[in-house]
């Protein structure tokens, strides 16, 4: 059963992630404990277990002796994550076409569904929670016919890690005139059409999309400064 302090940590631990993956909380932002503690009204060791949490999603770092700050956007890691999710994710896309069954058509439209019915958008103007977890389902669904466990584990941890950048192409790059909903519906339909050179093609596109876009942001951001 959970209890009050279960309760509340948790509770914190969702308005933490929410907050950074709205961007409201920037790439590489310091995040104080006494700071987050006044925002989020919570004791310090609360804090310190949601920041802990993030940092195992990928979402933070955690510094030694220096404290937690929030993951940078770094061209680099973006461009090495892009490259290895688009090797690993047509691989498992292509398997998924060969090997995917009824069941694997059935979860892919029933997944696709519930995304297109998501609205992307919270009414706060923030990106909806709902509409990034409909996303991670539907992808996972495209790839999970795949028949490896091992190759399905890697790239739905490799898609996990890219979460906070995928988010950040809108609240920050605002990427809001992607035709984002047509891109899902022509994965799903050649997927069904079990065309498989042609979805790795699709996706890779798709994924490639969100990289060019914080890459454009970046280098706009870095003139800025200079």
């Amino acid at each position: 059963m959970t209890g009050p302090a279960e309760t509340r940590s948790n509770a914190v631990f969702d308005q933490l992630r929410a907050d950074l993956l709205a961007g409201r909380l920037g790439p590489g932002s310091k995040l104080k404990l006494a700071v987050l503690g006044a925002r989020y009204v919570a004791s310090l060791s609360v804090i310190r277990e949601a920041l802990s949490r993030l940092a195992e999603q990928g979402l933070v770092v955690a510094h030694p002796q220096r404290g937690f700050s929030v993951v940078t956007l770094s061209p680099k890691d973006l461009n090495d994550l892009t490259n290895t999710r688009i090797d690993v994710e047509t691989l498992a896309a292509r398997r998924s076409v060969e090997h995917g069954d009824l069941a694997w058509e059935t979860a892919v439209v029933a997944a696709h569904h519930a995304l297109a019915r998501t609205p992307i958008q919270a009414a706060d103007g923030d990106v909806n929670e709902n509409w990034i977890s409909a996303h991670r389902e539907f992808h996972r669904a495209l790839v999970a016919g795949c028949g490896s466990p091992r190759l399905l584990g890697i790239a739905n941890a490799l898609r996990d890690a890219a979460e906070l950048y995928r988010v950040w192409s809108r609240s920050l790059a605002h990427d809001d005139d992607r035709d984002i909903g047509g891109e899902h519906r022509a994965l799903m339909d050649l997927a069904l059409a079990r065309d498989a050179e042609g979805l790795a093609n699709a996706l890779a596109a798709h994924i490639r999309h969100t990289t060019e876009v914080l890459l454009r942001y970046s280098a706009a951001a870095d003139n800025d400064k200079a």
